[in-house]
């Protein structure tokens, strides 16, 4: 857990000329995508060959258009095409999600319907309700496909990754960085693709490399956001949580645990926080953020997936002895967040029969170890605690002493603050909290944010093992929470029996970790947990994800 984030001081602002909206239309030799601004008052053009099946050719018209002159150019195309059709209106869309290859053609997927879903500092969030998949060559056009069931299977499969579900974007401002990040460094446009949080970064390479911009696309991030307002002592505030999950060693429950030999972990989430005031519009704004890590445990483990066991043994696959991935794993945290690095291992001690517990005692092991090799300053902190055990006991409030736990990490980490202007720029700095300082307001207000708080994570939490720690502080039966619990294990089973091995082959291709070649096996015929990668059989990616 860190939150005062290594970055230089300079200035940041989303670019004020970004394009929102756009249209498309089709000739029989090219695709044509008209996009505008905000304001409707810049337009673009956008040109995609349709002649050539195996090649993306994209170009980009230099000229900045009005609406006016914009009408007269697509008037022209028309008239210049009516030979073969003319110019046909396709679809209205909200930005190119990215290109993508199987055996065939090159496939375009659209953004066609959004909803707003929040903003931050004004700059709208959204969420995409509706997408589309359009084949680049004119129908006319003869490709030679061996296997055209392949080709089709590999469409289905593609399109079993629901961008409606936990995909979010924004035109203006960069979800998937850190609130400091955004305020307190400038990055280009075309880096922030290849952040680990930007899940379509495969399927945009192709046009940000052709164009070198990113006007057309849109970066997705998946994982979680929800805003909510609070009203304390007569102050309104508004809650921001988002969740961003790493596009490395990315994959289901089952079939992607622990740690890889780049020191990339298993359901990788960044959380982060923010809280700002709200106010008149053109007022300073003040604005705090806090950023927390979770991840799989970052040993070489795994779970047997073949037997008919609702919860399947854990297996240490391979013995570290110098614990080279974990090591990797804490140094690339250091990197993003800097140091202390605060480990809080909530996993079982006691086990009727060893579980969990083989993991915990193999992590101590494991931190120890890199602990010996690091100054007292930068050494990892390392935190045991029970939550299952802590949870279910009636002498525990398990969310007190988490609470306890939360303050002793914000006294070493700090928490980004500052005041904001409407022209976001910064006016402050971080904020590194007393003891004394949290925890701290009128009571009827806290526990009204409190569970505002505890609404905001529980959503966010679906995924893990003990979400229903607030719901049983709430006063829920705990016959109902057991339920709950078991009624999850069933689903996780049957999920993980007949349905993770086609999601993983469908991520692993929408990643661009596979990607299909003629003569060469088809994702369906490789063991779903296998490491594979691009068209040389390697993923190429260095430790940024490039």
């Amino acid at each position: 857990m860190a939150s005062s984030e290594n970055e230089s001081s300079s200035q940041s602002s989303p670019s004020s000329s970004c394009m929102q909206k756009f249209k498309l239309y089709e000739t029989r030799s090219n695709f044509y995508m008209i996009g505008r601004d905000k304001s409707r008052t810049n337009w673009r053009v956008l040109k995609i060959d349709r002649l050539d099946p195996s090649e993306l050719n994209i170009s980009e018209d230099s000229t900045i258009y009005t609406a006016i002159e914009c009408s007269d150019l697509l008037r022209r195309i028309h008239e210049g095409n009516k030979a073969t059709g003319g110019l046909k209106f396709v679809t209205t869309c909200y930005g190119i999600v990215g290109f993508i290859k199987f055996l065939g053609p090159y496939y375009m997927l659209l953004i066609t319907k959004r909803r707003q879903i929040g903003s931050i500092c004004g700059h709208n969030v959204y969420a995409v309700s509706k997408s589309e998949m359009i084949p680049l060559p004119n129908p006319s056009v003869q490709f030679n496909i061996a296997n055209s069931r392949n080709e089709n299977r590999y469409k289905k499969l593609l399109c079993t990754v629901d961008l409606t579900k936990d995909f979010y974007f924004s035109y203006s401002y960069h979800v998937m960085r850190s609130l400091q990040k955004n305020l307190c460094n400038n990055v280009a446009d075309h880096v922030l693709y290849e952040t680990m949080f930007v899940w379509n970064e495969f399927l945009t390479r192709g046009i940000r490399n052709h164009l070198q911009n990113t006007l057309w696309t849109v970066a997705l991030v998946y994982g979680f956001f929800k805003q909510a307002t609070l009203s304390v002592s007569g102050r309104e505030f508004k809650l921001t949580l988002i969740a961003r999950r790493s596009r490395h060693y990315a994959g289901t429950r089952y079939l992607k645990r622990g740690v890889n030999e780049r020191g990339r972990v298993a359901n990788d989430v960044e959380t982060e926080q923010i809280v700002f005031e709200n106010v008149s519009e053109g007022c300073p704004m003040q604005i705090s953020s806090v950023v927390q890590n979770r991840g799989s445990i970052p040993l070489f483990w795994s779970q047997e997936t073949s037997r008919l066991n609702l919860k399947p043994d854990i297996v240490l696959s391979k013995r570290d002895q110098n614990y080279k991935a974990t090591r990797l794993h804490f140094e690339n945290l250091v990197k993003r967040y800097g140091n202390p690095i605060i480990i809080l291992n909530l996993i079982k001690t006691q086990e009727r029969k060893p579980r969990e517990s083989i993991l915990r005692a193999e992590f101590a092991n494991a931190i120890d170890l890199i602990n010996k090799d690091l100054s007292d300053e930068d050494r990892l902190r390392f935190l045991h605690w029970d939550l299952h055990k802590h949870s279910r006991s009636k002498a525990t409030d398990a969310l007190l002493l988490l609470g306890k736990v939360a303050a002793y990490a914000l006294t070493l980490t700090g928490f980004f603050y500052c005041r904001v202007t409407p022209a976001l720029k910064v006016e402050g700095s971080t904020y590194q909290p007393s003891p004394e300082s949290l925890d701290s307001g009128n009571s009827s207000s806290q526990n009204h944010c409190d569970n505002d708080n505890k609404d905001a994570y529980d959503n966010n939490l679906h995924v893990d093992d003990d979400n229903s720690i607030f719901s049983e502080r709430r006063g829920q039966w705990r016959a109902t929470t057991q339920s709950q619990e078991f009624f999850r294990t069933l689903q996780r089973y049957y999920s993980n029996a007949y349905m993770d091995a086609e999601k993983q082959h469908a991520i692993n291709v929408f990643l661009g970790y596979f990607q299909p070649q003629h003569g060469k096996p088809a994702v369906w015929e490789l063991g779903s947990d296998q490491h594979y990668g691009g068209r040389n059989g390697e993923t190429n990616l260095d430790e940024d994800g490039r």
